[in-house]
């Protein structure tokens, strides 16, 4: 007679179920947690060795963490490179310097340019068409103001929360030191976001304005300076944004500009390490632009 009472199975490692190989690896990760942000650091580090996360995630979420430690006179772009609007001067004035800096948002001032008083959006300019008598001011929301030292993934949670997109920095006596938007945040973490002027073709130099153009960074020196009949030198470098980092001495960041005999080139897109879009203003009298030749 087969015995009622059968012995219990062997708990043997021979007889314990094979994991999925992917949870081995997710638990040699998180099996000692991370109690410091270089711990935190070292599991993303051996995440992306071990190819269980892409480059576009590892990148990231470094940049989530770092946020937190920023702050917005890191990204700022300095008060010197503020593109300002006077309330007193009619939106027909204005009109040129709003089309040729290209911002969708502009801070407005009153008297001084430490008394921002507002910004307007330039689609609500489009309401000065239908009614000529609008001016500036009639268009002027409020201003958001924020310290030096308000830490990045803070005002992103402000952004988001109060449908924000723009802030003024102002230091500790209340003085304006720069401007900070929510795409200059965004880019921190997902990296450099494209616009329209971030294209994938042979061309890299577009006319923006009178005498004015857009240059992707990584054009050559030798076509920056048949395009825009320039003499840019050729070093240890053959594209403009090699040269603007050589002749700055450092990582070109937003808002950093040279001038090259009547050239004054500005940064106006970058990431920590390079720089990536540029604008070239031109003085003197105006010359036919040239054709970049194609690829």
């Amino acid at each position: 007679m087969s015995d009622p009472y059968p012995a219990a199975e062997s708990s043997t490692p021979s007889a314990k179920p094979n994991r999925p190989r992917l949870l081995d690896r997710l638990l040699s990760l998180v099996r000692r947690e991370p109690e410091d942000r270089e711990g935190i650091m070292a599991v993303l580090n051996a995440a992306r060795e071990r190819e269980l996360i892409d480059a576009d995630a590892y990148s990231m979420l470094k940049g989530a963490l770092a946020v937190s430690e920023q702050t917005a006179v890191d990204i700022m772009v300095p008060r010197a490179r503020m593109d300002l609007l006077d309330v007193s001067q009619s939106i027909s004035t204005l009109m040129p310097e709003i089309i040729e800096t290209a911002h969708s948002r502009f801070p407005v001032f009153e008297g001084s340019r430490e008394n921002i008083i507002g910004v307007v959006m330039t689609k609500d300019l489009l309401r000065h068409l239908l009614n000529p008598k609008l001016t500036l001011r009639d268009l002027v929301r409020p201003a958001v103001f924020i310290p030096e030292t308000k830490r990045l993934n803070v005002l992103l949670q402000e952004f988001r929360r109060n449908r924000n997109h723009i802030a003024v920095v102002i230091d500790e006596h209340g003085g304006i030191t720069g401007l900070v938007t929510l795409e200059d945040v965004l880019e921190q973490i997902v990296g450099a976001i494209e616009d329209e002027y971030d294209v994938d073709g042979a061309k890299t130099i577009f006319p923006d304005g009178v005498r004015a153009w857009r240059i992707l960074a990584t054009t050559e020196i030798e076509v920056f300076n048949e395009v825009l009949g320039s003499d840019l030198p050729t070093g240890e470098y053959d594209t403009v944004g090699g040269w603007l980092a050589h002749e700055l001495g450092h990582i070109p960041k937003r808002g950093d500009a040279c001038q090259h005999g009547d050239l004054r080139i500005e940064v106006m897109r970058a990431d920590a390490r390079r720089a990536l879009w540029l604008r070239a203003k031109a003085r003197g009298k105006a010359e036919p632009v040239r054709v970049p030749p194609s690829a």
